[in-house]
């Protein structure tokens, strides 16, 4: 199948700022006696509002907490975490490739248009993508297919012809749904998790060269 266009996620995808939300989330969960189970907080991922942490701390423990303090707290030391992540393997090279072969990219996130446009901004690597589609841009985020159409009508790409780069279950089904192909790029923490939906899976995009994905990408239904 022919393929037209590239639709890559954002976090987890492009710069792995995931790791560091659940090491700290992690870390906030130890100190009040809990543990936080990776396939709990993938339900989240991904999405918004999908997965409440600190409501499900309050359970483990059995009392309320300042869900305000944690918060801010768990701000402070995220963003000291993440500060100096790099692009995930091998998405720099899948970039270049797109540009090289005119192969139109774009970006489709659940997140913040500021967070994400911040984040491409700083990588040097905003003018690489067509479009950018973010929570702001539609009703319904991930696992609804509602951004990836979005990504590909601004490309004017037909979605059986686009393909949809990703890590969290709640994109690859947003994938499905958005009848796209689908590369599952899943984050080590993560590694151990059945994901649903997906064409091909690969452990970092750095795996294949680009020539090779798309290669095997086009033998796939």
């Amino acid at each position: 199948m022919l393929i037209e266009a590239l639709i890559f996620d954002f976090d987890g995808l492009v710069v792995d700022t995931e790791t560091p939300e659940f090491e700290v989330l992690s870390e906030q969960y130890r100190e009040h006696g809990a543990e936080l189970l990776p396939e709990r907080w993938v339900l989240g991922l991904g999405t918004f509002g999908g997965y409440n942490a600190y409501a499900e701390l309050e359970q483990l423990i059995g009392r309320k907490l300042d869900r305000d303090a944690l918060q801010a707290q768990h701000r402070q030391r995220f963003l000291d975490r993440i500060e100096s992540q790099p692009l995930r393997p091998g998405v720099a090279e899948l970039l270049h490739y797109g540009r090289e072969h005119a192969l139109p990219l774009a970006v489709a996130s659940s997140s913040t248009r500021d967070w994400v446009e911040g984040w491409l901004v700083r990588h040097n690597i905003r003018e690489y993508f067509a479009c950018v589609r973010t929570r702001s841009d539609v009703a319904q985020v991930k696992p609804a297919p509602d951004l990836f159409l979005s990504a590909a009508a601004c490309l004017d790409v037909a979605p059986s012809a686009c393909v949809v780069l990703e890590d969290s279950p709640n994109g690859m089904r947003a994938a499905a749904s958005a009848g796209m192909r689908c590369v599952a790029v899943p984050l080590p923490i993560l590694s151990g998790l059945e994901l649903p939906y997906y064409t091909l899976r690969l452990g970092t995009l750095a795996d294949l060269t680009p020539d090779a994905l798309l290669e095997r990408l086009q033998t796939q239904p």
